[in-house]
């Protein structure tokens, strides 16, 4: 079968790829940002006519998906699955793929660009090289980067190319960090404080914060064979994922920006409380079952959420520990959301799996847990269903061999040897990179992880 391409092409893109120019550099081009950024802007460029906005990709580690673009002139399907037939549709934002190992100083040139007014991210939590509320400066990567060669890092290209640009510049992070926006600009403030220099442009730089939603699996060779029968070629860089799709982001630009509302966007002029509604309703419970769903042998979390009792649990998640700390947004309906969110997950067309969830669980903890964990006690409560998600975490992490965590080594060491319930949530609460003192020295939350943990391991 024929591969896709700008001379195969049965199902045109919108927009014609050759059309566009670059406007926007997005750093960590994985599967979620082609099915969702990529897709919001295309849509955009649909109803405004806009053709300055094509995207450059960057791939941080990987020329992965650089190959499998390239031969295809940057375009790929998006394939969606919800409850009824699958559809299939062709993206020709993509105009280019930088990789970093090959050539950093290309990606700082892309961002610097005059022709670039936006940059956007999806880098995971660990992308960011943060310790605590600022810059990790004794990460290895971070000082090399300082030291002068062609930053490798997230932080240091951004602030590399800052320093050389005099057009303003609006940086959106599309990670699931609270305030990813001003968490981003002072990570890039104290990288410029560790070079002891900070550029004027800095200063007319905007970092808007964004929350993004959208289930995006891993692609499957099921899926391509689907995506090829719908499509009557060959994609290799086919995505997948659901029907949903939400995009939330702070009116704060430094220039011009692509008309995203016009593609699907909500641009309002406080993200919070939809960021946390996204955070500890979805993204908590989506952790919750990946481990939960893990430890009892589920693949997937549809699955791990059509056990009865998972669901159920879930729910109680939501309703009893989350809802209560929460102050909804405008138009949003916490009950409903909360049922929306089930049903994402019981979609059985995504095969999103536990384990693909579970990664990077010492990052995702402190954003998607703890802070209902503190709300819950400063309120007087007990924080059953929120501590039995962390209890389900610890057990995870002493039962799972190959643990994919930027902190595997010290959690492994932490629980080497460990055989009884207290013994194991003593030695995880004592991860000063995940627990704060206030968590550690709860007794109310520590009793209740270790009743959770002894149920979980007997």
């Amino acid at each position: 079968m024929t591969r896709l391409s700008l001379t195969n092409l049965p199902v045109a893109p919108a927009v014609d790829p050759r059309a566009l120019s670059v406007g926007i550099v997005h750093l960590g081009i994985g599967a979620f940002h082609r099915a969702h950024q990529a897709v919001v802007t295309e849509r955009a460029a649909v109803e405004s006519g806009e053709t300055r906005w094509g995207i450059t990709g960057v791939s941080q580690r990987s020329t992965a998906v650089r190959d499998q673009l390239a031969p295809q002139d940057g375009l790929y399907s998006v394939l969606e699955r919800g409850l009824g037939a699958p559809s299939v549709q062709v993206i020709g934002s993509v105009r280019e793929v930088l990789t970093v190992p090959e050539d950093p100083e290309a990606v700082v040139a892309r961002i610097a660009d005059p022709a670039v007014a936006v940059v956007t991210l999806t880098v995971t939590e660990k992308g960011y090289r943060a310790a605590g509320a600022g810059l990790n400066l004794d990460d290895p990567e971070i000082q090399a980067d300082l030291t002068g060669r062609p930053p490798r890092t997230v932080v240091g290209q951004l602030a590399a190319a800052i320093a050389r640009r005099e057009e303003p510049l609006t940086i959106v992070s599309c990670d699931n960090l609270v305030a990813n926006g001003p968490f981003l600009r002072k990570l890039v403030g104290d990288y410029f404080d560790a070079l002891g220099k900070v550029p004027e442009a800095f200063e007319a730089t905007r970092f808007p914060a964004s929350m993004v939603d959208r289930i995006v699996p891993a692609t499957t060779d099921a899926d391509r064979g689907e995506a090829a029968r719908l499509l009557g070629v060959r994609d290799e860089a086919v995505v997948v994922a659901e029907p949903f799709l939400q995009w939330v982001i702070e009116d704060d630009f430094a220039g011009d920006r692509p008309a995203w509302e016009r593609g699907g966007a909500v641009l309002t002029a406080d993200v919070a409380p939809w960021e946390q509604a996204k955070l500890r309703m979805l993204n908590a419970t989506h952790s919750m079952l990946a481990y939960l769903g893990a430890l009892r042998g589920y693949e997937t979390i549809a699955e791990a959420v059509r056990d009865e009792e998972l669901g159920g649990l879930a729910r109680r998640l939501m309703t009893e520990d989350v809802v209560p700390t929460l102050t909804p947004p405008d138009g949003l309906d916490l009950a409903a959301y909360g049922a929306t969110v089930l049903e994402r997950f019981e979609n059985p067309a995504l095969k999103h799996r536990t384990r693909q969830v579970a990664m990077d669980g010492s990052v995702k903890l402190p954003v998607r847990m703890l802070g209902t964990v503190r709300d819950r006690l400063a309120a007087g409560a007990e924080p059953r269903m929120i501590s039995l998600a962390v209890a389900a975490w610890m057990v995870y992490v002493l039962s799972t061999q190959d643990l994919d965590d930027p902190q595997a080594d010290r959690l492994k060491s932490a629980v080497a040897d460990v055989t009884e319930p207290a013994k194991l949530v003593d030695a995880l609460l004592a991860v000063d990179s995940v627990f704060t003192p206030d968590l550690r020295d709860s007794t109310v939350l520590r009793d209740l992880l270790v009743d959770h943990v002894t149920a979980l391991t007997h």
